[in-house]
């Protein structure tokens, strides 16, 4: 069968219902990591896994596109095909690759460190290294955050040989290159912006991590040579500390972040009630301690999951994950199902262009209460900030993507070796002497989210070319409804149905450019 209508017709009639049980499975064993959810959810994937593989819709697809089609039809054929070729693998090993990414996401779920003799979750190990003034309770706080990373490392490490065999099985030269190539994007040109990337932010970083480090030494009593890891607040330094930025733990003491995230986006004129109302917002035992929002069905059911503090961290990320929310509620429900949904890069400019308001003087005193003598007496240390946020986050996307490729090129090398060799050069950080627990396994996106994080570099381009298209237009973005409107009418509603990098074309009116961030460090800085 080789009529493109036809063909899209029947591989949505036969996906669509799989798609949405395995999200929901996935859903379920996220907010309860029973051996049970994991069950369902590797059977629930295996049967998507196993319709996406099927080599008849693979050939139909491939003969219809062959054939020419309309452009909302090509489009449909186009994202098809991305999603079926990676699929296009022997059974035994696309199995074998669902059942032990279960298997290793359900682990991180069920997790806890141990500090002084008890468990741990995540927001405690973060409040720790916030907080403690003890070097000696930090550092088990930073030790407890890696122990996940060895409970799970050799079979992250074999998820990596069997992905990569199954992306030669395919002609391409390992997962790495696979990944890319089936998202939109040139691994060459994504090499290229985060080499630009590294020039542009190298001197600046420096200049303002020697700043921080004296600050933290003069705090800890010790020399600036003698700072470690666990003298930062965050276990991978990919947030910027308290003094290196501004403190804002009074401002978010005692408030409810969510109702402030749902504030910020009524100010808008967007609806964010239906996500929270389908939430799983609160920490609790057995539960994943990350967050993320899922479209389940591409209909409406758009459900954010969080482990929710009254902190800076939490209203970000409350803020970003509705941001991908709006997102997928705001899709033109008249376009074809395979069209509603949203290339990776845009839904994170989107999500990141939101978190950042928690750090703007205007969000500060509009929405959460601060005096807006004090918002404006913070406003020029906040950009700062944001500058640093910036700059501490573009290192940080360095180590991750660079670490990934440099996984997949070689799964057998010396992980522990290269992830702390790409720490020191990026982020100047000195590891421990003689630590070679495997801490690259620690993070998550590694063993579940592979090849994703430098969509979250291309996302802060995007979050920084979209406001400024926002502070033209709308003039900012803080109780601005024509602001939500552009961003309803030119985000989100076109869906899938341009390639991500024409769309932010079309919304911003010039091609994606690393100077918006540029200006933005410069400001602050």
């Amino acid at each position: 069968m080789s009529d493109p209508e036809a063909v899209v017709e029947r591989a949505v009639e036969r996906l669509r219902p799989l798609f949405t049980a395995a999200s929901l499975s996935w859903w379920e064993a996220n907010v309860s990591a029973t051996e049970e959810n994991e069950r369902r959810r590797v059977a629930a994937e295996l049967a998507l896994s196993d319709a996406l593989a099927d080599a008849d819709l693979f050939g139909n697809v491939q003969a219809a596109r062959a054939n020419g089609a309309p452009d909302l039809l090509r489009r449909q054929l186009d994202l098809l095909h991305a999603s079926l070729v990676p699929q296009q693998v022997p059974e035994a090993l696309r199995h074998r690759i669902v059942e032990l990414e279960a298997s290793v996401e359900s682990r991180f779920a069920r997790h806890r460190g141990e500090v002084g003799g008890r468990a741990v979750d995540d927001n405690e190990i973060k409040r720790i290294l916030r907080t403690s003034g003890d070097v000696a309770e930090r550092r088990e706080a930073w030790e407890a955050s890696k122990t996940v990373g060895a409970a799970v490392a050799d079979d992250v490490r074999e998820l990596a040989r069997l992905r990569n065999e199954a992306a030669r099985s395919l002609g391409y030269r390992d997962w790495f290159a696979l990944a890319v190539e089936t998202s939109e994007l040139d691994e060459t040109r994504l090499f290229e912006t985060l080499d630009e990337c590294d020039r542009l932010t190298a001197g600046a970083f420096a200049a303002w991590k020697a700043d921080t480090d004296a600050q933290l030494a003069e705090r800890f009593g010790c020399q600036v040579g003698e700072l470690r890891p666990w003298h930062y607040e965050d276990p991978f330094f990919q947030e910027v500390p308290t003094a290196g930025g501004v403190d804002l733990a009074d401002v978010f003491s005692g408030t409810d972040v969510v109702a402030l995230a749902r504030a910020t986006y009524d100010g808008i004129g967007v609806d964010t009630g239906p996500i929270l109302d389908r939430s799983d917002l609160h920490p609790r035992a057995g539960k994943c301690q990350h967050a993320f929002c899922v479209d389940v069905d591409r209909e409406g059911d758009v459900r954010v999951l969080a482990n929710v503090a009254d902190d800076r961290y939490w209203a970000d990320t409350m803020l970003h994950e509705l941001g991908h929310g709006a997102y997928d509620l705001g899709f033109d429900r008249s376009l074809p199902w395979l069209l509603r949904d949203c290339h990776l890069t845009v839904t994170e400019g989107v999500a990141i262009l939101m978190g950042r308001l928690a750090m703007e003087a205007e969000w500060l005193s509009e929405v959460a209460g601060v005096d807006a003598a004090e918002a404006e007496r913070l406003d020029a240390a906040l950009r700062a900030a944001q500058a640093a946020e910036l700059l501490v986050f573009t290192r940080w996307v360095l180590v991750m993507t660079n670490f990934e490729r440099a996984l997949y090129a070689d799964p057998e090398a010396d992980l522990s070796a290269l992830w702390w060799g790409l720490v020191s050069r990026y982020q100047l950080l000195t590891p421990a002497d003689g630590r070679s627990a495997p801490d690259w396994a620690a993070k998550i996106h590694i063993a579940c989210a592979p090849v994703y994080y430098h969509t979250y570099l291309y996302g802060n381009l995007v979050a920084s070319q979209l406001r400024a298209t926002l502070d033209r237009v709308a003039g900012g973005l803080v109780g601005r409804r024509e602001a939500g409107a552009l961003l309803r009418e030119r985000v989100f509603r076109p869906g899938q149905s341009l390639r991500w990098d024409r769309l932010v074309e079309q919304a911003t009116g010039e091609p994606l450019t690393a100077a918006h961030a540029a200006r933005m460090i410069e400001r602050g800085l």
